[in-house]
């Protein structure tokens, strides 16, 4: 069964329920305690009664600077929404290790930044090197990959698409907002990461609802074609791509159609006058609920709950 870890100022924590136990660890860092698992397994079947976990304040559960890496349009649903038909070439984009924050600090909206987005996504932390040229199938996925953290992949969608820069608009500080808990997987557990369930609501508004299985390159797949120039190393994090339901979807054709005869300029503003309408971009007091787990709780990643907030 797969072991859930917390982090804070204090150390780490294995969660055991409504309550936690201290790691015995001398780690700093994320790829330290994958390293120290035997004290990570102490833990976890110690006769210490614990701490109440509603009692600790959780950090992110990937300590930076570390590699973080994304998967563009890589859910069936996604892709329908962002208006993509036929096979989706698979794509990759980094992401600044400063975004990473904690699972209930707040998503600062810059304030040059009039639509902001939301992207829960399923993140893989690695556990061992990954070379380039490696190829990986999926009975190697546990060499490689020692758990899995719930991320979001906020988006500054005026950034991202009036200059087509994805580094930029989804880099500032607090955008990655990861967490509460690093799950420590056995290797019998990733033959239920299909049945894995991301959702993500918005003041109790559920926005995004999928299983992996509406994944198109799935995670041994996905290591593969990254590795073909990307070095990963423990620690890193690997972000998996968002299901369909976020604010942004593409127009309709027609529309489409007579955008691409404006000067891009006019295009823009005509584009972003139309999302203006569009209720479900993220605003100051809105509240995110990020979940991912199976049904029958075999893998529970806990909770994620951040607002939103402008910058001062």
């Amino acid at each position: 069964m797969s072991t859930n870890v917390l982090r804070t100022a204090d150390g780490w924590w294995v969660v055991r329920g409504d309550r936690a136990v201290p790691v015995d660890t001398k780690a700093a860092t994320t790829a330290e305690l994958i390293a120290d698992q035997a004290a990570v397994r102490e833990a976890a079947l110690s006769d210490d009664a614990g701490t109440p976990v509603a009692g600790l304040v959780a950090l992110s559960p990937v300590t930076t600077p570390c590699r973080v890496v994304a998967q563009m349009v890589n859910y069936r649903s996604h892709a329908r929404d962002s208006g993509f038909t036929g096979d989706i070439p698979p794509a990759f984009f980094r992401k600044a290790s400063g975004s990473v924050s904690g699972p209930a600090q707040a998503v600062v909206r810059p304030s040059h930044v009039k639509f902001l987005d939301y992207e829960i996504e399923l993140g893989l932390v690695m556990g061992a090197p990954l070379p380039v040229g490696t190829v990986v199938e999926e009975r190697d996925l546990p060499s490689y990959v020692a758990g899995l953290v719930i991320t979001n992949d906020v988006s500054a969608r005026d950034v991202q698409l009036t200059k087509t820069q994805f580094y930029e608009s989804k880099s500032y500080p607090t955008f990655t907002p990861t967490g509460p808990y690093l799950t420590l997987l056995e290797p019998e557990d990733f033959a239920h990461l299909l049945d894995l369930r991301l959702m993500l609501s918005v003041n109790g508004e559920l926005r995004q609802d999928r299983t992996l299985a509406d994944m198109i390159v799935r995670p041994a797949q996905a290591l593969t074609l990254l590795a073909r120039f990307q070095a990963l190393d423990p620690g890193d994090l690997l972000l998996t791509g968002t299901p369909g339901g976020t604010a942004l979807k593409a127009p309709p054709k027609a529309v489409e159609k007579i955008g691409s005869l404006l000067p891009p300029a006019a295009k823009w503003r005509a584009f972003f006058k139309s999302q203006a309408r569009n209720p479900h971009y993220l605003h100051t007091g809105d509240v995110i609920t990020a979940t991912i787990s199976t049904p029958d709780g075999r893998i529970d990643l806990g909770e994620q709950r951040t607002p939103v907030t402008d910058a001062k």
